[in-house]
């Protein structure tokens, strides 16, 4: 996800106004679109002004939603590319032990299994064909992109604050 700001989880970004009404359209990050509203009002990143969701509907390729506080098209339009953000505790945690949201894999060290370390998780890229970890190399300070897969990435140790990364058989690029 774009962009976070310290202890928050941006779940949409207003892409601009829809009507004169005051309703936006929302790049949805969730993964249902009314998960936008599921998890309490939102922090509009950057500003800190926080909206309640008022209504929200599915339109083609975004979400169509009212905030509390927006009443025209002109504070609407004043939206556009505001991240809508809850604080990472709003999601709890998830149902399964080998189950995490990628913003909790986000600055943990990664090592290789001998417990070395390689790095630092910098951050999460969903692609289309599989997730990458986006790893900065402690020795050289370089970014490589890592397929998150349990082949590459055979430990996730979100409380221990450790990845087990194995290196010689990522297919990764240089970031």
């Amino acid at each position: 996800m774009p962009g976070q700001a310290e202890g928050l989880v941006c779940l949409g970004a207003v892409a601009g106004a829809h009507g004169v009404r005051g309703e936006v359209r929302v790049k949805a990050f969730t993964e249902a679109p009314e998960g936008l509203a599921a998890y309490g009002p939102l922090t509009g990143v950057p500003g800190g002004r926080v909206f309640e969701v008022k209504a929200l509907r599915a339109a083609k390729d975004a979400v169509v939603v009212r905030l509390s506080g927006v009443d025209d098209r002109d504070a609407a339009e004043a939206l556009k590319g505001v991240q809508l953000c809850v604080p990472r505790t709003a999601l709890g945690e998830t149902e399964e032990e080998d189950s995490f949201f990628h913003v909790d894999l986000i600055g943990l060290a990664a090592e290789d299994e001998a417990g070395r370390p390689i790095g630092t998780v910098t951050a999460v890229h969903e692609f289309g064909a599989g997730d990458m970890l986006d790893l900065r190399l402690a020795e050289s300070g370089k970014s490589v992109l890592v397929p998150f897969r349990r082949e590459t990435v055979p430990v996730v140790d979100v409380k221990g604050g450790r990845v087990v990364v194995r290196l010689d058989e990522t297919e990764g690029e240089d970031a």
